[in-house]
């Protein structure tokens, strides 16, 4: 069985016809995609909002399972730990409270990459749509945009090796975060993992301290058991001062310490303690990204089959 056009038109009023119709059918799935775009812009506002900086903030228990080694709270306003009391109970490390200083808050390094990569978002949707874009163009923004949702989705997740994370040797909060201070010894690192925010408590000494007799003793006895954890024996750089992750983006690193001297030292890791706590709003932001992101691969895969061109979703 054939098809043919009837009535019967040559091949190239055909080919015409043809490029006539594909044209159609492009200027309709830009405008479609341009109403899309709209969607997308109020969903991002949408996440965009739930890093907003609005009092009272996110209040979060800090407490480990099963014990009372840490317990207490944490308030999170946008990307920033405002306040929040831990009392700690190490086997390390004396009995004590920790309180973080309400005149210098910790900023979370993931969230404060995410409130970038939203802005970015929406200011490109809104200069996309502020014009009157060609396909190619919405094509190349809706690939920039993907990239600023996996990215934030990706932050969101955290690391999904088993691996420790080595970042809390340069990036643990520095002691001026507390009042009062932080005690020497004591690493305080802040990190995100499957939409919740984590605390890394790390007991460390110097490297080259020397055993007393009395633990020597002990060890060789069996009175006093080791802490065993995956980082025990293992000697680390760890700087107290922190790369400037904690600090506001102005003003950083480099005003905060000046002109002091870099107190980077080995260390050993004593003790190790993880608490973790589920945050909503983070929880409902990595659950929007998604949403959006399907739509996202949805539009840039029409697009791409209408405009002929073969489209990598990985890019």
């Amino acid at each position: 069985m054939t098809l043919e056009v009837w009535p019967h038109i040559s091949p190239e009023e055909l080919q015409i016809k043809a490029a006539e119709s594909l044209d159609r059918e492009l200027q309709w799935i830009t405008q479609e995609t341009i109403t899309l775009c709209h969607e997308l812009k109020h969903g991002i506002e949408d996440c965009y909002a739930l890093l907003a900086p609005i009092d009272p903030g996110s209040t979060l228990v800090m407490s480990t399972h099963r014990n009372e080694k840490v317990k207490g709270t944490i308030t999170r306003v946008g990307t920033r730990l405002v306040k929040g009391t831990l009392n700690l109970q190490l086997r390390t490390l004396p009995p004590q409270q920790i309180h973080l200083s309400a005149l210098e808050p910790i900023h979370i390094r993931p969230l404060d990459t995410i409130h970038t990569r939203l802005t970015q978002a929406i200011d490109l949707l809104g200069l996309l749509l502020s014009s009157n874009p060609s396909a190619e163009s919405i094509a190349s923004a809706l690939t920039a945009l993907a990239e600023c949702l996996s990215e934030s989705a990706a932050l969101l997740r955290g690391s999904t090796t088993s691996e420790p994370d080595a970042a809390w040797q340069t990036s643990s909060c520095p002691a001026h975060h507390f009042s009062p201070a932080l005690p020497e010894g004591l690493s305080f690192y802040m990190t995100l993992q499957e939409s919740s925010l984590v605390l890394w408590l790390r007991s460390l000494e110097p490297a080259d301290a020397p055993v007393n007799f009395g633990m020597k003793l002990g060890l060789a006895i069996g009175t006093v058991r080791r802490l065993e954890h995956d980082e025990m024996d293992t000697v680390f750089r760890f700087n107290p001062d922190g790369d400037g992750g904690c600090e506001p983006k102005r003003g950083g690193l480099e005003g905060r310490l000046g002109g002091r001297k870099d107190r980077t030292a080995d260390v050993l890791v004593r003790e190790k303690v993880r608490i973790e706590s589920a945050d909503p709003s983070l929880i409902s932001l990595y659950s929007k990204l998604g949403f959006l992101s399907h739509m996202l691969s949805q539009a840039r895969y029409n697009l791409a089959a209408v405009m002929g061109v073969d489209l990598d979703m990985d890019s």
